[in-house]
């Protein structure tokens, strides 16, 4: 939780403290890529959890994103894959969290940061309104930190691909919440509009209409749940008691 968390953070793993307290710290001293000599894993986490504010779940989850690396690399064709690494590395957060005697719900939410952590990947591919709405779904209210991890998980030096990124990133949430107000708009629209209330009951534009308009939107507000059927019973019954 310190302004810049990267001292003590090398500090804990130099000293060979890490290997005492959190020793998938240490195991994250192997390179992503021997054979392109890609940037270590462990500087680059540390480098991530110094571009965070200092809030307890975001700084852990941080820390422990790419934890189930060094379980999940193998080599393909001549290229390092860490496939599930995110799964993996779920599953060992936890139960390191939960040792070191952190409370319940840090210990769901950092676990779950980390299962989601590479479910931004592919976004810059191009996303359906509905591959986006599922991404929001599956963060529920951890939405806000799992986009700052993906914000802070990028660490090149690349001033285009970090600029690219913040980019995608902005536009995904703006996204989400466009998609967010379409489907509340959505939620409040009356399963009968103004023209089947007018052939329903043989009337022209006027004050009834609106007023029955707005009666099945506070109906629509207030039982959500209700059929078509249920609706027109309930619409019906309004109306022949106002005459």
């Amino acid at each position: 939780m310190a302004d810049d968390p990267a001292p003590p953070l090398w500090h804990l793993v130099d000293s060979g403290l890490a290997d005492e307290i959190v020793p998938e710290l240490p195991a994250l001293r192997l390179e992503q890529d021997p054979i392109h000599r890609h940037k270590d894993v462990l500087a680059h986490t540390i480098a991530v959890v110094a571009k965070t504010r200092a809030d307890l779940v975001l700084r852990l989850a941080t820390l422990f994103h790419d934890v189930g690396k060094p379980r999940t690399r193998s080599y393909e064709k001549g290229t390092v894959t860490f496939y599930h690494h995110e799964a993996v590395g779920a599953r060992m957060t936890r139960k390191r969290l939960a040792e070191l005697g952190y409370s319940e719900q840090v210990v769901d939410d950092v676990s779950e940061l980390v299962r989601l952590s590479g479910r931004f990947k592919g976004y810059a591919d191009g996303w359906s309104d509905a591959a986006v709405r599922r991404y929001a779904r599956e963060a529920g209210p951890l939405l806000g930190y799992l986009n700052e991890l993906v914000r802070a998980d990028c660490t090149t030096r690349n001033r285009q691909k970090a600029a690219d990124l913040q980019h995608h990133v902005d536009e995904l949430e703006a996204r989400i919440a466009r998609l967010a107000e379409e489907e509340r708009r959505a939620a409040e629209r009356p399963l009968i509009d103004g023209n089947e209330v007018m052939e329903r009951y043989g009337v022209g534009p006027g004050p009834e209409v609106g007023a029955a308009l707005k009666f099945l939107l506070e109906l629509k507000r207030t039982e959500p749940d209700l059929d078509r059927a249920a609706t027109e019973a309930r619409l019906d019954a309004w109306w022949a008691e106002k005459g």
